[in-house]
């Protein structure tokens, strides 16, 4: 008689049924106090309600709300009311406009554009402030020689939200913009360790400042986003920001002394938004017909492994559709089934990794996506962000990461695959906008071992890196118990796996995935690894022990990340808010260095009047552009300034080369 299952798991799980039920089951006899006659409703509390969402940081919502006209009035009706003057034309600006003489303070001053990429958007509006009124107006206001001259003028202080997009969009329209000593941008990111960078609203919400309305609610979005008709609706929520603006410096500035963080925005984050904003400006020149060449080629590899693919399927069939590649791979070809999703079968690329070498179509497949993605992203996406002038200009987003490392957007070029010979040819694309001028490429060699190093103060990895040891090599010889020529090229590659590992808080369910091994093997791996580093071990432990009582971690440079899920009932979430006590001083210590390079080689370059330019940091690594007879120059300025950016136990080293382009600078 053949043994029921359902009837063999009710017995098993006859426990576990009840609670299910009871769970599932609506309490009728809950101990409510109060009757439902007492809770009569009365309409929307918009204010408790606009509270409520700002402290769950529900912006779309409170955008949404606030798009209500009849909802705003009743939101916006207890104001303050901030009084402007507009300025009909360039003809009205007189000296009375403009202040002459610098300010502790600064003056605010704000421009408008309607597009979050401000390479490709002109501004529509600006605000200022004289220190004793507002004024408005439209972009044409700038060209009039008293703004050009005020604007340029570095002993006239100014105060900006987000300084990088201020001096660019000038540029734009032909003025050098200088005088800045605050940036509530900035400031803001450095108090919270979150991006605020689409909507000042945000960044003034954050301070219990609630009088300003969400671009949104202004301009809309997406497609139907533009200026109001009713012009006088823009300038008085730009005259509103330039308000905001004064306030939050006056708000900001305090907190970042309270929190020693006033060297980290005053001789670091304020500086490098304008180093950031002439990278910007300058842009990286590219090979567009180098591009064309290689989406061709590449074109020409993806139709031949699309057509090996159908050969090992035995028919067409739409590759690029995960339901039809699933019904291949799990039911034509009967290849094991890794995960099932409510469609169907998983075919997402950790499937396939995990059935490589199980058939010749699973390597064909993860070649084929991978050329895909590199030929739509890269070979043929950066084709579209080349301006007239045959540059990508790149925006470097300064306030978005919680750990202080800077991205790059429209486009990413600091996600330019370098693991595959493929991924690398897309870097031949650039090239020095000069001829006889090479491009010269610097980076730091494991950087974040090194802080960790420093931080840990372990004297094994301290005594490897001041010997100019291989780390991998001489983990490998400790965790595997061999002499160095023992190690081999396994062993160093597992080795370099839990050192890269350690740095972002591995477990040893990640560790067994990068390393194909089991749990138990991963484990062991850790723990003898932490047995031969007890100060990396110490440190993990420590570290996360006082982010418990302090609520935060923080780097060398007293850079802040928040942690309020350290003490989170969840496993995962509290142990994901671990991590990331352990990684963060690590990963933000090191973007640190490089952002003090950054500051220093600007200094350097204009110091030792070069022509040299510094285009692009990506992570750990700067490039620039160089003639050939400032090379030798370049290097020892580079090796100098790179390794002095801060003092650890340990050295920092560099490694440059040069080529002529950034494919051969590598």
């Amino acid at each position: 008689m053949k043994k029921s299952k359902r009837k063999e798991n009710l017995i098993n799980e006859k426990d576990n049924a009840i609670l299910s039920k009871k769970l599932a089951r609506i309490e009728l006899d809950a101990p409510v106090e109060i009757e439902l006659s007492e809770l009569p409703y009365k309409g929307k509390q918009l204010e408790p309600l606009m509270s409520f969402y700002k402290d769950m940081n529900f912006n779309g919502f409170m955008s949404r709300l606030l798009e209500n006209s009849d909802q705003a009035d009743l939101l916006t009706e207890d104001w303050e009311e901030v009084a402007y003057t507009h300025v009909a034309s360039a003809e009205d600006l007189t000296v009375d406009h403009f202040p002459s003489v610098a300010a502790a303070d600064g003056y605010a001053i704000y421009l408008e554009n309607l597009s979050k990429n401000y390479h490709d958007s002109e501004v529509v509006a600006v605000a200022w402030t004289n220190g004793s009124e507002i004024f408005t107006g439209d972009a044409s206001l700038l060209q009039a020689d008293l703004f050009k001259s005020w604007l340029s003028d570095e002993q006239v202080t100014k105060v900006v939200f987000d300084a990088k997009r201020t001096k660019v969009m000038l540029d734009y329209v032909g003025i050098d913009f200088a005088g800045v000593v605050d940036d509530v941008l900035i400031g803001s990111y450095l108090l919270h360790a979150r991006d605020n960078s689409n909507d000042l609203a945000e960044v003034a919400r954050e301070f219990d400042m609630d009088d300003l309305s969400y671009d949104e609610s202004i301009y809309g979005k997406g497609a139907k986003r533009g200026v109001p008709e009713e012009a006088e609706t823009m300038y008085e929520h730009i005259a509103r920001k330039v308000h905001i603006i004064a306030r939050l410096q006056e708000t900001i500035r305090p907190q970042l002394e309270a929190n020693q963080m006033d060297d980290l925005y005053q001789k670091m984050e304020l500086p490098l938004a304008l180093v950031l904003a002439n990278l910007e400006i300058l842009g990286i020149s590219v090979d567009k017909q180098q591009l064309v060449t290689m989406q061709a080629e590449f074109q020409e590899i993806i139709d031949g492994l699309e057509a090996n693919i159908w050969k090992e399927a035995g028919h067409e069939f739409n590759v690029n559709s995960p339901k039809q590649l699933g019904v291949i791979l799990f039911e034509e070809m009967g290849l094991p089934v890794i995960k099932k999703t409510k469609t169907g079968y998983s075919t997402a690329q950790d499937v396939l990794e995990k059935l490589a070498g199980q058939a010749p179509i699973i390597d064909l497949i993860l070649n084929y996506r991978q050329l895909n993605k590199l030929q739509s992203t890269y070979v043929e996406g950066l084709q579209e962000f080349i301006h007239e002038d045959g540059k990508i200009h790149s925006r470097f987003q300064q306030t978005l990461t919680s750990t202080g490392r800077l991205s790059s957007a429209d486009p990413n070029l600091q996600n330019i695959p370098i693991r595959s010979e493929e991924g690398r040819s897309i870097r031949k694309a650039f090239v020095p906008s000069h001829e006889d001028w090479v491009i010269f490429s610097s980076d730091y060699s494991q950087i974040e071992l090194r802080v960790l190093a420093h931080i840990s103060g372990d004297k094994h990895m301290q005594e490897a890196f001041n010997n100019h040891e291989d780390i991998h090599t001489s983990t490998a010889m400790k965790v595997y118990n061999v002499a160095k020529d023992e190690v081999t090229s396994n062993m160093r590659r597992n080795a370099k796996a839990v050192n890269f590992g350690i740095v972002y808080g591995i477990s040893d369910y990640g560790l067994s995935q990068n390393l194909n091994i089991s749990r138990p093997e991963a484990k062991n791996f850790i723990d003898t690894y932490l047995e031969n580093y007890p100060g990396v071990q110490a440190y993990m432990k420590d570290v996360v022990e006082k982010a418990k009582e302090d609520g935060y971690v923080e780097t060398l440079f007293n850079r802040r990340r928040y942690l309020p899920d350290l003490n989170a009932k969840n496993f995962n979430v509290r142990s994901f808010a671990e991590r990331n006590a352990m990684n963060t001083p690590i990963q933000g210590t090191a973007a640190d260095i490089i952002k003090i390079a950054m500051v220093k080689m600007d200094e350097a370059l204009k110091e030792h009047k070069l022509q040299a330019n510094l285009l692009l940091q990506i992570h750990d690594e700067l490039v620039f552009e160089v003639p050939k007879d400032e090379i030798d120059t370049l290097e020892k300025l580079v090796t100098e300034i790179m390794g002095s950016a801060a003092q650890l136990d340990v050295p920092l080293e560099i490694e440059s080369n040069y080529g002529a382009t950034w494919y051969e600078a590598k």
